[in-house]
């Protein structure tokens, strides 16, 4: 076992552990489907939320510094090629950004881990952006995203 599960200042931990971070996920796809303006992202998604709920959680849970739960019921993870085939713009990216920001306004942690949490999260969206955008000219998939 590594430092970041065993670590109670991570961000998996701050978050309320596997229950915090599965409230996240489900309060980031319930504001995509609620508000109007996510329209677009939210079509990207199947219907039925339920396995994609489930994922995001999963997935979070590794990234956040807890067990790596997608990994090990999946493999390896790549985003930025789940998403590649997508059409990932400006626009989607920040409705994206958007539906997460609030979705952690509504979590019962301090404004601190919010602003952390949505820096990091801007990283990831920004390279998927990228790699739609490359895809969708035709251009190999490189990029270098600095850090905040």
């Amino acid at each position: 076992m590594d430092d970041t599960t065993t670590n109670s200042n991570n961000a998996f931990h701050l978050l309320g552990g596997l229950e915090g971070v599965r409230a996240l996920a489900d309060s980031f796809y319930d504001i995509m489907t609620k508000i109007p303006e996510a329209r677009e992202i939210r079509n990207m998604h199947p219907e039925d939320l339920g396995a994609t709920r489930e994922n995001l959680t999963l997935f979070l849970s590794g990234w956040l510094g807890g067990p790596p739960l997608y990994v090990e019921k999946y493999g390896s993870v790549n985003l930025t090629n789940i998403h590649a085939l997508l059409d990932i713009d400006d626009a989607e990216r920040d409705m994206w950004l958007s539906c997460m920001e609030q979705a952690l306004h509504k979590q019962p942690i301090a404004d601190e881990l919010k602003r952390s949490l949505l820096n990091r999260f801007r990283i990831p969206a920004e390279k998927i952006r990228v790699t739609c955008q490359e895809r969708r000219q035709g251009l190999p998939a490189c990029i270098t995203i600095p850090t905040p």
